[in-house]
């Protein structure tokens, strides 16, 4: 028996749409072991300090949200959690609209991203329903198990 590169990614998918961390396989031939690390990844770690202001072409400042601004928002808030490793996308396709937008409105159930994840797309459901207060992720963005993608309230 062969192990080629489908069927590695067949296996790779499994274990990432499971709670599988770690697989071997072996053969005559080969032996192969297939490893995933859990993060658990705090709020603390995604969002940076923002008490900056940023200056545009015309020489206005914007002053970003505060990072105590951002912990209130969180602590009223749910989060929706990346259930994989991939990229994450706002919309369907470069030219479709956003599926949400910050003070979108969304139920359970309903798409808000998709996560590119071994050339497959991945629809990210809500699982409560609520307002968009923040999207913690930019478009095309990598993404790892566990991050927060964006908060409902």
């Amino acid at each position: 028996m062969k192990f080629d590169l489908k069927y590695l990614e067949k296996l790779a998918k499994l274990m990432s749409d499971s709670e599988l961390t770690e697989m071997q396989l072996e053969d005559q031939e080969q032996f192969i072991v297939l490893k995933r690390e859990k993060q658990c990844v705090t709020a603390q770690q995604i969002l940076p300090e923002v008490n900056t202001a940023i200056i545009s072409n015309e020489g206005s400042a914007e002053i970003k949200e505060t990072e105590t601004q951002k912990e209130e928002t969180q602590r009223t808030s749910k989060a929706i959690k990346s259930p994989m490793v991939g990229t994450f996308y706002k919309a369907a396709s470069p030219d479709a609209p956003a599926f949400v937008e910050v003070g979108s409105l969304v139920a359970q159930g309903e798409v808000v991203c998709i996560i590119e994840a071994m050339k497959l797309m991945n629809e990210i459901e809500s699982d409560f329903s609520g307002k968009v207060v923040e999207i913690c992720v930019d478009d095309g963005q990598p993404v790892e198990y566990g991050q927060v993608l964006m908060y409902i309230e």
